[in-house]
């Protein structure tokens, strides 16, 4: 559980103010072993997510998963860019996240779905973290195509593709990533808040 910092987040990130170790320790890796999750060890992370907030609760997050070595992998693979199909090549699952377009007590558009989905996935994400686990989100795929695919019907919008799996050394990446493998800082409070008005 990580209730306090790692090393790598020590020496590469600093805060201006105070902030839960959990989010401070959040970052994106994708060194992972190749070992399989069990739905024990994976399952928590989607039910992390569910609990996310969203506007009038309409929840409008859906997760479309394969775990390795079962006979939907290949069929996620394939949607992903050379670049990150070089590295995924190590996770225990590739998930497919996608948002509602309309809320479902009106069928009226819901503005936010984005949004919302986005809180899910920072839960999904947050609760990897917790348990020591890679958790990559990326935009590095072919949208039509998965939605095509994954037989994603129309009102649905696909927003993003993550990794998960357990860590490994950064040795493990091709030679070119390696030098990447390390939590990024983040832009200073001054270039992200704007006190009244846009400027």
């Amino acid at each position: 559980m990580q209730d306090t910092l790692s090393k790598e987040i020590i020496e590469n990130r600093k805060v201006n103010y105070p902030i839960h170790p959990l989010i401070h320790n959040r970052w994106s890796p994708r060194s992972m072993t190749g070992e399989e999750l069990s739905d024990e060890e994976l399952f928590p992370l989607f039910e992390a997510a569910r609990f996310a907030p969203s506007s009038y609760n309409a929840q409008p997050w859906r997760f479309l998963y394969a775990k390795r070595n079962t006979p939907a992998w290949q069929k996620f693979f394939d949607l992903m860019i050379d670049f990150n199909k070089s590295w995924t090549k190590n996770a225990a699952a590739l998930v497919v996240i996608v948002s509602r377009n309309n809320f479902e007590h009106n069928d009226k558009p819901a503005p936010t779905h984005s949004f919302d989905a986005g809180a899910a996935w920072m839960s999904l994400a947050l609760e990897g973290t917790n348990r020591g686990l890679a958790v990559h989100g990326m935009q590095g795929f072919d949208y039509e195509l998965a939605k095509k695919t994954l037989e994603v019907p129309d009102g649905y919008t696909v927003e993003a593709m993550a990794a998960i799996g357990k860590r490994a050394p950064k040795e493990n990446l091709p030679k070119e990533m390696q030098e990447k493998e390390f939590p990024f800082d983040r832009k200073p409070l001054k270039d992200i808040l704007m006190e009244g008005h846009f400027r």
